[in-house]
């Protein structure tokens, strides 16, 4: 080798490691920022202080009231505070993780009108579309998109409407009862409506079971595939799926689910329904799921904007419901925009308050009433908080 082209050679390296030296300062400097902003964060929310206070709620909660379940609150994007309570499977004490994941029952309706409204924001369908575009054997007219998000669309409850075509739990026609099921027999056997379509509210499991079948109908994927590939992935969802009775992942972190007295909740009638229902989620991973509101990772403004808008015109006032999300607004304190739920001894509580940017995640396996009561909790993050009226 010349000794022209050793020292080139020679001199290449050096800038190369230069740089690399560089690269790794600037990221280790860019982290020690972003670690110095996020201290400055939970110091002005006296995080600590409220971390202890929610500790001493919670372990009280658990004693006292019997929850077993999985909590997390944050502030701002931060986590506050979070723990578990309990036992994933109360038969083999099975101590639950704070990536333990829990069926969000109506929780999972969040999604389902997010997966609509991606397909509205992508041009692939209108809010104004009748069921019978999508299903043209669909009996009952006048039915859009936008009043089965609302629970205006007067439908009755495929639960009751369904059960008498079913040899046996979760069975139809010696095959699963799920989504297509449900469509066939509601297509095949006229059940009587609640009311006219847009005529009043009424909050209906079915709208958002006929919903998840129009995700797969515009979509060409099943509902699990489309939101685990359209909203899990993206946000880092790690450890949430929905329930697929045809498919074969197994779960390691999944809960069971009990009854207040501490017995299995059995496998029953319309389990393998799915959009009004049917999502596992933990608390870690909904507040990846709470975070992406607050930009446009999933939604554009405008789209979101309808998402919270209230839509139960007879109810104006405090109590409201948009597209998949419950709602408080009474005018006087800052929007509340949540959902609760339950199904099969599971209860889940997802509350956001936007213009704080509060967060209250409360995700139970064994059926108590008390994780829907987070009034001291609220009390805790801000001294002056009012009461706040929500459904169950």
């Amino acid at each position: 080798m010349s000794k022209l082209k050793f020292v080139f050679l020679f001199f290449i390296s050096l800038l190369i490691c230069c740089a690399s030296e560089t690269g790794n300062e600037a990221r280790e400097k860019e982290a020690a920022r972003s670690n110095d902003s996020i201290n400055k964060i939970l110091k002005e929310l006296r995080a600590t202080e409220k971390a202890q206070q929610l500790d001493t709620l919670f372990k009280n909660k658990a004693k006292i009231a019997g929850f077993n379940g999985c909590v997390l609150v944050a502030q701002r994007g931060q986590i506050i505070y979070k723990n578990s309570f309990g036992f994933a499977n109360l038969k083999t004490k099975d101590s639950l993780k704070i990536n333990s994941a829990f069926q969000l029952a109506s929780v999972s309706k969040t999604f389902t009108a997010t997966a609509i409204l991606m397909l509205y924001d992508q041009g692939k369908l209108k809010l104004t579309d009748n069921v019978e575009k999508f299903f043209p054997d669909f009996p009952y007219k006048g039915i859009s998109v936008s009043l089965l998000l609302s629970h205006r669309s007067g439908l009755f409850n495929y639960i009751y409407c369904c059960e008498k075509y079913c040899e046996k739990p979760n069975c139809y026609n010696k095959g699963l009862f799920d989504n297509a099921a449900m469509m066939e027999i509601i297509t095949k056997n006229k059940c009587d409506v609640y009311a006219p379509p847009n005529k009043k509210f009424e909050y209906c499991n079915t709208n958002y079971a006929i919903l998840a079948s129009i995700v797969e109908k515009v979509s060409g994927q099943s509902f699990a595939d489309y939101v685990e590939q359209n909203i899990f992935k993206p946000l880092g969802m790690d450890n949430s799926w929905v329930h697929n009775p045809k498919g074969k992942a197994e779960h390691k972190n999944k809960t069971v689910g009990h009854k207040a007295s501490g017995y299995f909740e059995d496998d029953t009638y319309a389990d393998d329904v799915v959009g009004d229902k049917g999502i596992y989620s933990t608390v870690e991973d909904l507040l990846k799921w709470d975070q992406s509101f607050y930009g446009e990772q999933l939604l554009r403004k405008e789209t979101k904007e309808l998402a919270f808008t209230g839509y139960s015109n007879e109810h104006k006032g405090k109590r409201n419901y948009g597209y998949g999300w419950r709602l408080t607004d009474d005018g006087k304190n800052p929007k509340i925009i949540y959902h609760n739920g339950w199904w099969h001894g599971y209860n889940s509580l997802f509350f956001r308050r936007p213009a704080d940017q509060t967060t209250v995640i409360v995700l139970g396996n064994k059926y108590n009433r008390s994780t829907y009561q987070i009034q001291g909790v609220l009390e805790i993050l801000h001294a002056n908080s009012s009461k706040v009226e929500m459904e169950e």
